[in-house]
């Protein structure tokens, strides 16, 4: 509504200053210009006057040694250039029609009188140049300063209703900047509580997105145990009493049929395979070492295993006084590191990796660094163990970083604050 309310407010404004410029335009080209240009042609028009009335003043001066025939030619070409701007002049029709009929009329009655002058003997020429033809001249001289006047007077009033117009288009500014600064205050104000509204709902959405995510990995990690103590517990049993009566029964075939024993040999070492298996994915489900050897001990055993199981070379570093980790920490960073080396057997095609453990006065920090292509194949399909670290990171209010060092390869950097119990617990 606001971005409406500003689109036609600046459409109204626009037409409105529109409006009035072409009223200017208007008022400039039809009264200023043609006034001026009037006035340029009144003053030609005077100015022939003026050159009748010095032309007509040499002529009654006894002195002047020609005869008044000498300055026909010169009264011939001040007619021609009379009639020439009477002419123009008249094609602005700035006079009225009485105006216009006398100035014609009194030219007119002006070159008649001009004519039988030179017609005149030289006496009688000068005196009808003092009795007729120096008022005509001063009478139409007149005339013409009358209509110089009215045209500035004309282009007084233009003036002032130019400046009406700058001041009304000026003021109409001022009004639109204010009705402007109102709306954009006001949309800005509402977009400032919507927006903090809506901040305020995506967190609590990310509050219980945060909350929903802890009670799924609590649950996925109960289910782990579950899983992993039934696997240890019932089915390491099984397999365990059923490579102690395979045993047995090794003993008695060794008595009534010894072809019987090699078999049997087989189905043992088949079902201990079967067990280390089974223990393997126990301790893979939930590390039960975490309880009994701590974050460093599990850490130590996974990385040998590791090791074992993908030929990878890892290099193992920690810095810093060992420590005591909560057990609510260690699985979460233990679990950050299961995904960080499995990333790095997966995608990194790397045969080295380095696992580092820093010990600082208010946090751990867990480093996975590998020498591989980085983070292109993961992040090309989603990242799924990407973002379940994420997620644990922020479960433990630490931070989680994904670097791609200048030399190549890989680096997962978890920092995990720790409590001031934990920082001064022995390990």
């Amino acid at each position: 509504m606001g971005l409406a309310v500003t689109l036609v407010a600046v459409a109204v404004y626009s037409g409105y200053t529109v409006v009035q410029l072409r009223s200017l335009r208007r008022l400039q080209t039809q009264t200023i210009d043609v006034n001026r240009a009037d006035s340029l042609l009144l003053l030609r028009i005077q100015n022939d006057f003026n050159s009748l009335s010095l032309a007509m003043r040499d002529m009654l001066d006894a002195s002047e040694p020609y005869p008044l025939t000498a300055w026909q030619g010169q009264f011939k070409r001040i007619r021609i250039d009379l009639d020439d701007a009477l002419a123009r002049e008249g094609n602005f029709r700035r006079r009225t029609e009485d105006q216009q009929r006398y100035l014609t009329s009194s030219v007119a009655q002006f070159w008649d009188a001009v004519d039988r002058m030179f017609a005149l003997p030289p006496d009688e020429a000068r005196a009808q140049i003092r009795l007729s033809l120096q008022a005509r001249q001063a009478a139409l001289t007149t005339v013409v300063a009358r209509l110089l006047v009215q045209n500035y007077e004309s282009e007084q009033q233009a003036a002032g209703q130019t400046e009406q117009i700058y001041a009304e288009v000026e003021q109409h500014l001022y009004f639109f900047l204010a009705a402007m600064l109102a709306v954009i205050l006001a949309a800005s104000l509402y977009l400032v509580r919507y927006n903090h509204r809506i901040f305020g709902q995506v967190a609590a959405l990310s509050q219980r997105r945060s909350e929903l995510a802890q009670q799924l990995i609590s649950i996925q990690e109960n289910t782990f145990r579950h899983i992993s103590r039934e696997l240890h517990d019932e089915f390491g049993q099984i397999l365990t009493a059923i490579g102690a009566m395979l045993q047995r029964a090794d003993r008695r075939a060794a008595a009534l049929d010894p072809s019987l024993r090699g078999d049997l040999q087989e189905v043992r070492e088949i079902v201990q395979a079967t067990l280390e298996k089974v223990r393997a994915l126990s301790q893979a489900l939930h590390p039960v070492v975490l309880d009994d050897a701590g974050f460093e001990g599990a850490l130590n055993l996974y990385i040998a295993g590791f090791e074992k199981q993908t030929g990878i070379e890892i290099r193992s570093e920690k810095n810093g006084p060992s420590r005591q980790v909560d057990r609510s920490v260690a699985i979460h960073l233990y679990r950050v590191l299961q995904e960080a080396l499995n990333n790095v057997a997966r995608h990194s095609k790397s045969n080295h990796a380095a696992v580092r453990v820093r010990f600082q006065p208010e946090s751990v920090v867990l480093e996975v660094e590998d020498d591989g292509v980085g983070f292109g194949n993961i992040k090309a399909s989603h990242g799924l163990g990407l973002t379940s670290m994420r997620e644990r990171a922020e479960l433990l209010n630490g931070s989680i970083e994904f670097i791609e060092p200048s030399g190549g390869g890989a680096l997962v950097r978890l920092t995990v604050p720790v409590s001031a119990e934990e920082a001064h617990a022995p390990s």
